[in-house]
């Protein structure tokens, strides 16, 4: 199994960025990857088990699943059910942690899949440089001013 780790501290109060990392839907708010999102079958946002399907800005499309979303916790964690990146078994969370010494956050996204073995270095790249890194870098930006 395979493990993608990262972390960031973002300049702005865990409540607010969970406001806008909370929303399952709301990835085109926030994540430069995606171009449009929607919640089949209409099922809220924060169910447990609503089906989210996105357009990625070049194409391709990713189905994923709720698994957990916990507003004590500051945490969600979802399941990609289809996508164009040749992953199975993939599971991944998403947390903040208040960080009371200049009232910011520390945020780390996880993830562990299965791929073909000569794909790995390859995905561990996309996923943790061109996904995670790139969705904390825009949510520094959104907070900084």
């Amino acid at each position: 199994m395979t493990k993608v780790y990262v972390s960031t501290m973002i300049g702005a109060p865990a409540a607010e960025v969970w406001k806008v990392v909370r929303n399952f839907n709301g990835l085109p708010n926030w994540a430069p990857f995606v171009a449009e999102s929607r919640i089949e079958q209409n099922a809220p946002a924060d169910q447990i088990g609503c089906i989210r399907s996105f357009t990625l800005q070049g194409g391709g499309r990713i189905r994923e699943k709720l698994l957990a979303l916990s507003d004590y916790d500051l945490s969600c964690s979802y399941a990609i059910l289809e996508s164009p990146m040749g992953v199975e078994n993939y599971v991944s969370t998403l947390s903040l942690t208040p960080v009371t010494d200049g009232n910011t956050t520390f945020a780390e996204w996880q993830a562990e899949f299965d791929c073909a073995p000569e794909r790995e270095a390859a995905l561990m790249q996309q996923i943790g440089t061109g996904v995670f890194q790139a969705s904390f870098t825009a949510l520094k930006q959104r907070f900084r001013g």
